[in-house]
């Protein structure tokens, strides 16, 4: 596919005073836009779209009449002031005065990533507050968790309706412009989640005008299916994925579930189509979420990297002893899995799940930076039924026994917001839906955890906290400000001193990463090892009840250890240790 140059759909400012709307409704008779009050017949264009150029500024409101029915907001509007239901608006992206002109951003294996969500970090200009802090800290990229326009002003983001428009909920899109152009000048990336595999509940309006848009031959948990095999499909999201690179500056995206992407072809249009647009000299990195453990999507010539679930899941077993849900994939032997993962990349590269799924890919050609690893995210700690972070679930030692081994891994580490201060703040699954969704919402809710041993008393009492309730989005709020005194200062510390040792002797040799083999020194424990050139890095971690060999490293010196661990030769339980020496 040829990348385009220019947005296809939506409000475009011309440069010259006009503006020109275009609208794709292939099954619409007459289209109208009602601009300021005043309608206006579309012209018709063949590929089924209704186009107008008009003179118009910035700022002015606008609408779409299709066939004489109710006036709706644009399924491309690239700003929506009054929310979801509301008229949208002209934005001329070129208002905005980059400060940093000469960004390119940075390599990928420079990546130490934080993910927040904007909206309880205190919009984009309460984000910007937060970036010195964290750049101060080690952190290099920060992921914002949806953006897209979503009903009422509270939500995770994966209910968007209207993928073009940042939720006026978190301020202007030139104040997004702000929050970017901060992070730059701090030597912060900026990554952007965006989902392409389904729209939200409500507002979402394609399908009575552009029926084409979906499929009823492929049902997905979100409703029919997203046609992808229609050629303006792929240019909607094609366009998509380029606004926020071209007109917002993200130095990449992390693409949601597209495991639910058919067919899965157009992954590969997307990113050959967002290459070949950008300049040859933009550091842009593309990341996957894939419950499908696609290897083939990742390496030279394909997708920067995934986020690796089975990292976290086999080391959340390990650290807590769940195994409801898809814990279960992981019971038994999560220290072999574990291992897999340092080892090979993948814990299931194929193998049979504990359903009898067969589920992965051969991952051991790929290197390190290839995975993203996290010990909490969004997902993990949110769909909890009270939000708990692992603070309040693991002990101390265990935890920063963790926290060490992921913070220096060679692969990409993923922390979630408040995670470097060690924030005991739950982080809760919040909406603002109006009803009977606001009902249909919380009922499904809390039934989904009915089902969960850990959490049927809570249901029985009716203790599932209401989604939809102003004080579950109050209760998930993120304070910086506690880093800087008493038990946040402590462990904000510790946190720094960790990444600064990843920052000075494992970064600049991560390029030469690969993996020489991982195992199971004893119940509860993995070791691992990689090249990194001219050096060997061998990381030991126990998360059993009693000490386990430490395997011999001749000529290595302690980088970092926990609890004791870099004293003798074992490991002792909650023991982390992380050596270096001269490669052979």
């Amino acid at each position: 596919m040829t990348p385009p140059s220019a947005p296809w759909l939506g409000a475009v400012a011309l440069g010259d005073g006009t503006v020109r709307f275009r609208l794709w409704a292939p099954a619409a008779r007459r289209v109208e836009l009602l601009l300021d009050g005043r309608a206006h017949t579309m012209a018709p264009e063949d590929d089924g779209c209704h186009c107008l150029t008009l003179r118009a500024a910035a700022g002015a409101r606008y609408r779409y009449r299709i066939d004489g029915g109710e006036p709706l907001p644009d399924p491309a509007s690239r700003w929506q002031p009054d929310g979801l239901h509301g008229d949208s608006a002209v934005v001329d992206p070129t208002a905005h005065a980059w400060q940093d002109p000469a960004w390119r951003g940075r390599p990928w294996h420079e990546a130490v990533v934080y993910e927040l969500h904007v909206g309880s970090c205190g919009g984009y200009r309460g984000v910007a507050e937060q970036l010195p802090r964290l750049a101060q800290w080690g952190i290099t990229a920060i992921e914002l968790m949806p953006l897209a326009q979503f009903p009422g002003r509270r939500n995770w983001g994966y209910d968007g309706a209207l993928p073009f428009a940042p939720a006026a909920a978190y301020g202007h899109p030139d104040e997004l412009r702000a929050l970017v152009d901060r992070a730059h000048a701090l030597g912060l990336m900026v990554l952007l989640d965006v989902v392409y595999n389904h729209f939200g509940p409500d507002g979402n309006h394609l399908g009575g005008y552009a029926p084409m848009f979906f499929r009823d031959d492929l049902p997905t948990p979100w409703g029919a299916a997203i046609d992808f095999r229609v050629p303006q499909v792929q240019r909607f999201f094609i366009d998509n994925a380029l606004m926020w690179l071209r007109e917002y500056r993200f130095d990449g995206l992390r693409l949601d579930a597209v495991h639910a992407i058919r067919p899965p072809a157009f992954l590969g249009q997307l990113r050959e189509a967002v290459y070949q647009a950008l300049p040859p000299d933009r550091q842009v990195h593309l990341v996957l979420e894939n419950e499908d453990n696609r290897a083939s999507l990742l390496g030279p010539g394909g997708y920067t990297a995934q986020w690796n679930d089975d990292f976290h899941n086999a080391l959340h077993v390990l650290l807590t002893g769940e195994t409801d849900g898809y814990y279960a994939a992981y019971a038994r032997e999560p220290e072999r899995l574990l291992a897999r993962v340092l080892g090979e990349g993948f814990a299931y590269q194929g193998q049979a799940m504990h359903d009898g799924r067969l589920r992965g890919e051969p991952s051991a050609q790929l290197p390190p930076t290839a995975f993203v690893a996290f010990l909490q995210n969004h997902d993990q700690v949110g769909n909890r039924a009270f939000g708990e972070r692992l603070r309040e679930l693991v002990d101390e030692p265990r935890l920063r026994a963790a926290t060490a081994l992921l913070a220096l891994c060679p692969m990409i580490p993923l922390f979630f917001q408040g995670e470097p201060w060690g924030s005991r703040a739950p982080f809760l699954f919040f909406t603002d839906f109006e009803p009977p969704l606001d009902a249909q919402v919380r009922e499904g809710r809390r039934r989904e955890f009915a089902r969960f041993p850990a959490f049927a008393d809570a249901h029985a009492r009716g203790a599932i906290p209401d989604p939809n309730a102003p004080e579950t989005f109050a209760r998930s709020q993120v304070r910086i400000d506690e880093a800087g005194a008493g038990e946040g200062a402590r462990w904000a510390a510790w946190f720094a001193a960790l990444l600064a040792l990843r920052h000075r002797h494992l970064v600049p040799l991560l390029p030469q990463a690969r993996a020489l083999g991982a195992g199971v020194p004893g119940p509860g424990a993995v070791e691992a090892r990689w090249s990194l050139g001219a050096l060997e890095l061998q990381l030991a971690a126990n998360f059993g009840d009693a000490p386990v060999p430490l395997a011999a490293f001749p000529g290595a010196r302690v980088l970092h250890a926990e609890n004791g661990a870099g004293d003798g030769e074992r490991l002792p339980p909650a023991g982390f240790v992380a050596r270096l020496r001269d490669a052979p």
